[in-house]
């Protein structure tokens, strides 16, 4: 078994952190796409003599870039930045606050734990300006305020986390040229996507791939969709409501959800195979590329094309498009993704400043300009992306009306990990709606 010690411990082993390699990536001046004014804004703060030590879960490749990043606030402030990752990021900051030992900063891939450790007094609230500047200046500005939002020890709710690259989850895919050969064209909302669906199965085509198969997770992407489907159903109120057992899993909300799932994968015209709980995930998609095509449609993250056939080109092959809302719901553009959370774990000058850099354009756009990164930034130049399928996935995220985050990873491990999975295979092998749900609740009950 290995042994976790206290990060501040595990600090002094590593030689980690930007601080030892200062080149910046992109020449500030350079190239006139890049915010280089709020570059030159850091310059006015003289942090001289500061360590501020960040941990986090990226390793390899992500530590590269979040290095790259970090390179320019230490440029300009001179400020020393330490920056270390783990694997068991989320194990280890628990040590950490229980040793009294935590960094300066904490990237959480999970609010739920930021949560837990506000709740226990390890972190530091924001200023209540923060709040203001989410409003205005993130997409769907409400909504990051309140995923970072959470009890402290005192009982009394406080903005505690600033989200920091995000992942979008509320994607179909399809293959162009597939649509261009059969005339079809991208539908803008629910009601148009269902009629696509229609509309194929009418000209003796199959409309869906859909595969929840996942090994011993197997279950989890249908829980995706019932999270989808839940926000395009309901208020973003409910979807926490339901997210945090106010509103029970047998309630009627969220019933509609599973059961509009089930208008998707429950039909064996709309569906490719007889049982989508037999087929694994990442075989699912496979079926757009086939000549002729087995399925023309498939709802994913934005991780799929990892699993697309050897050569497959996103933007020629293979396209996306928003999974749309309904217009007749009139509950605007919600997103279902993930994202990273900043959260001061040990408070310093050096701390709150570097929370306030996460605010700057140049923060964003220099990953932006790199790879796999999304923001939510209304302030920051989208020209900056080199893979314009990225760009699309951005433009998604800042066309958002609400945000949200994966529903299960946020509920207790047994449920969001454990009977929501399991349930929906049940589901999907016959089980009613109700039935399923009322067996989810028993158990989320019985954990209180």
């Amino acid at each position: 078994m290995i042994k976790l010690i206290p990060h501040a411990i595990m600090a002094s082993l590593l030689v980690s952190g930007s601080a030892l390699g200062n080149d910046l990536k992109f020449t500030p001046g350079d190239d006139a796409r890049f915010s280089w004014d709020s570059y030159n804004q850091l310059k006015t703060k003289d942090l001289s003599g500061e360590t501020i030590s960040i941990f986090g879960p990226w390793l390899g490749p992500d530590k590269d870039l979040i290095e790259s990043v970090i390179d320019y606030f230490e440029k300009a402030t001179g400020a020393t930045v330490n920056y270390s990752g783990s694997d068991s990021f989320e194990t280890q900051i628990v040590i950490d606050a229980e040793a009294g030992a935590t960094p300066n900063i904490s990237v959480f891939p999970q609010p739920g734990l930021a949560a837990n450790l506000a709740s226990k007094g390890h972190l530091a609230a924001l200023d209540s300006k923060t709040a203001d500047w989410l409003r205005e200046n993130y997409a769907a500005g409400q909504s990051w305020v309140d995923l970072g939002t959470f009890k402290g020890k005192d009982g009394k709710e406080a903005l505690y986390g600033f989200f920091y690259k995000v992942d979008v989850k509320s994607l179909v895919w399809y293959s162009p040229e597939n649509f261009e050969d059969a005339g079809y064209e991208v539908p803008q909302t629910m009601e148009e996507l269902f009629a696509l669906s229609d509309q194929i199965v009418a000209d003796g085509g199959t409309p869906w791939c859909i595969g929840i198969g996942s090994g011993g997770a197997t279950g989890w992407p249908a829980t995706d969709w019932v999270e989808d489907l839940m926000l395009r159903t309901q208020t973003p109120e409910d979807y926490d409501r339901w997210v945090t057992n106010t509103i029970k899993f047998d309630d009627p909300k969220v019933l509609e959800a599973i059961d509009l799932f089930g208008k998707f994968a429950l039909n064996t015209k709309y569906t490719v195979g007889d049982k989508v709980s037999s087929v694994d995930f990442r075989d699912s998609p496979k079926g757009l590329f086939t000549s002729p095509p087995q399925c023309y449609l498939h709802r994913q993250a934005s991780f799929i094309p990892a699993y697309f056939p050897k050569g497959t080109e996103v933007g020629y092959d293979a396209d996306f498009f928003y999974f749309p809302a309904f217009a007749d719901k009139k509950l605007g553009k919600p997103v279902l993704g993930a994202g990273t959370m900043f959260a001061i774990t040990n408070d310093s000058k050096g701390a709150r400043a570097f929370m306030e850099f996460l605010q700057t354009p140049i923060a964003h756009e220099i990953w932006m300009a790199q790879k796999g990164f999304l923001t939510p930034h209304k302030g920051v130049n989208t020209e900056v992306f080199t893979d314009p399928t990225v760009a699309k996935m951005n433009q998604i995220l800042l066309n958002a009306d609400t945000f949200r985050f994966d529903a299960s990873d946020l509920m207790p491990g047994a449920i969001g990990a454990g009977a929501f999975w399991t349930g929906m295979v049940e589901y999907l092998d016959g089980t009613s709606a109700e039935d399923v749900a009322k067996d989810i609740q028993r158990i989320w009950d019985s954990i209180q």
